[in-house]
């Protein structure tokens, strides 16, 4: 994000700390309840004369949207919308937005802001960080079939009913409960979007599969130490959330599990077919200590190193 910033240092980021803030700056009227809004994204009109608009959010914000007038980035990646209709955006990620004032297209949908102060003293406020989409970089929004958007666009038309009548004891409690329940049929959704887009999926194994073997096969092990997910994630461009929940769905493993794996496949290597020592390919393997590698080896194993290779005399 601060090499974003750092690229857009002479255009304007608006910082955006409340709800009535962004419907001041997208031309909205005021919102009828200050920590909770749903808005009509076809009445949204950005109050700028540029063709490019950069802010900086305090409040989560979940979006429906169709016919997008230009090309909408979350943090260091665009969004693709060709396909998928949803996106969702965590408080204080950067959010740009290059216009296209020329397209005669018609934006409709709904945009749903809620600010972190409604979810205090809630199970939420805590849980709603355990959505990985809320923490994607990646450049997929969420795709729906026509069922599925209607049973979103119900949810949030509930929350909009429930904040625009009389606000009573019991306001918050369903309106919280209508957001939780929204955010895990999104869960189940992405889930879904994950399964049947299986050669978009299988393209990221096998550049993590290739990543691995790379840095496995060069010094890198040896000056690094093992690679992280959050380095692997940088490597293929996506979220380490995104990409742990990705592996999680296909395989049943964690990326650090996959990491482990690639490591005791590459040591196995190394003791049935080279004359090392077990500390020197502890070395190799990144390990300052070869117990260290003897206990994740064991663990993975069920042998020690040494007991793999004698079972090959």
């Amino acid at each position: 994000m601060y090499l974003i910033l750092e690229k857009m240092k002479n255009k304007q980021i608006h910082k955006i700390n409340s709800i009535s803030e962004f419907h001041q700056l997208s031309g909205l009227p005021k919102p009828e309840h200050p920590l909770v809004s749903l808005v009509d994204y076809g009445q949204v009109q950005y109050q700028s004369e540029e063709n490019e608009i950069s802010w900086l959010q305090n409040f989560y914000s979940i979006g429906l949207k169709r016919n997008i007038n230009g090309k909408f980035k979350y943090g260091q990646q665009k969004y693709d919308f060709d396909e998928g209709l949803m996106s969702f955006v965590s408080p204080n990620q950067l959010v740009h937005i290059e216009l296209d004032k020329s397209t005669q297209n018609k934006p409709t949908g709904y945009l749903l802001f809620i600010h972190p102060d409604f979810l205090w003293n809630t199970p939420l406020a805590k849980s709603i960080k355990q959505y990985d989409f809320f923490g994607y970089s990646v450049n997929e929004a969420l795709f729906m079939s026509e069922k599925e958007e209607l049973i979103i666009t119900d949810i949030m038309q509930k929350i909009k009913q429930e904040y625009h009548s009389n606000i009573d004891k019991f306001s918050q409690n369903i309106i919280i409960a209508q957001i939780e329940l929204l955010l895990n049929y999104c869960e189940r959704f992405y889930q879904r979007q994950f399964i049947t887009r299986k050669i978009s999926s299988n393209q990221i194994l096998g550049q993590l599969d290739e990543i691995l073997n790379n840095y496995f096969n060069t010094e890198s092990i040896i000056s690094k130490g093992l690679p992280s997910v959050q380095f692997i994630a940088n490597e293929i461009n996506v979220s380490p959330n995104y990409l742990s929940s990705l592996v999680k769905s296909l395989t049943g493993q964690s990326t650090q599990q996959l990491i482990h794996e690639k490591l005791i496949e590459k040591a196995k290597e190394k003791l049935s077919t080279t004359e090392l020592s077990i500390s020197e390919i502890a070395f190799e393997l990144g390990f300052e200590h070869s117990q260290s590698f003897n206990r994740l080896f064991k663990a993975k194993t069920n042998c020690t190193p040494l007991e793999f290779r004698q079972s090959f005399n």
